[in-house]
């Protein structure tokens, strides 16, 4: 069961880029992406307003609150280049033989995933209460469609993280489940004798030999016997 655990199959196999490309995950992972580009730059591009014609100073839509804006901006970085990177860990991830590797991959993936989903509903709750509290000046209705982009977005991502959350934890359910299987059925004990064959010392004993009913002596005289004389 070396290498064939985890939902791959055994190190070294060629990966097919379309059946790799149709797998969930690969899918929920390209949307994550796409989402992350979606609401990092609608904040960058159009979440930065002037308050009025008269200010030149770029002012964060939601409700004027610097941190708003740079903590969607910083949560969409870090799922954008998360992504990536466990895009690449999935495309090489049947290249990995050992086991040990592999669980400790599944593992950073489910991690990060959940701590992805926590983050981005942080960001979702936060935009969503600043941009409620959010005067609608001249700059505010301007970038009204971004921000409401961005909160959107940012639910979309808790959805699409805590899918892949599951989808990691059913990746190290299963490659648990085949290595206890493999543990139980192909680990023998070193001291155990093998069932097939009947154990002994080696050494033929004469006990285990009869004598044979019929035996003949080789004194011709028996005792108390004399031939007759004719």
């Amino acid at each position: 069961m070396e290498g064939a655990s985890f939902g791959a199959g055994r190190a070294g196999g060629a990966v097919d880029p379309l059946d790799f490309l149709k797998q969930p995950q690969t899918i929920l992972r390209v949307t994550a992406w796409i989402f992350s580009i979606v609401v990092f730059g609608s904040i960058v591009n159009e979440c930065y307003v002037n308050k009025d014609s008269q200010s030149p100073e770029l002012l964060c839509i939601f409700n004027e609150n610097e941190s708003a804006c740079s903590y969607g901006i910083a949560i969409g970085i870090i799922s954008f280049f998360g992504c990536i990177f466990f895009f690449v860990v999935d495309l090489q991830f049947q290249q990995i033989s050992s086991v040990k590797d592999r669980k400790r991959a599944v593992l950073l993936d489910l991690g990060f995933s959940g701590f992805l989903s926590f983050l981005w509903f942080v960001a979702f709750c936060f935009l969503a209460n600043q941009w409620q509290r959010t005067k609608m000046s001249k700059g505010a209705l301007q970038g009204a469609d971004a921000a409401r982009a961005a909160i959107a977005f940012s639910f979309f991502s808790i959805a699409g993280w805590v899918a892949l959350a599951v989808k990691a934890l059913q990746r190290y359910r299963l490659g648990t489940d085949m290595s206890l299987f493999a543990t139980d059925q192909f680990t023998a004990d070193p001291n155990a004798s093998y069932p097939g064959y009947p154990t002994g010392s080696g050494i033929e004993s004469t006990e285990t030999y009869q004598s044979p009913p019929f035996t003949e002596t080789s004194d011709a005289n028996p005792k108390g016997y004399q031939v007759p004389a004719y």
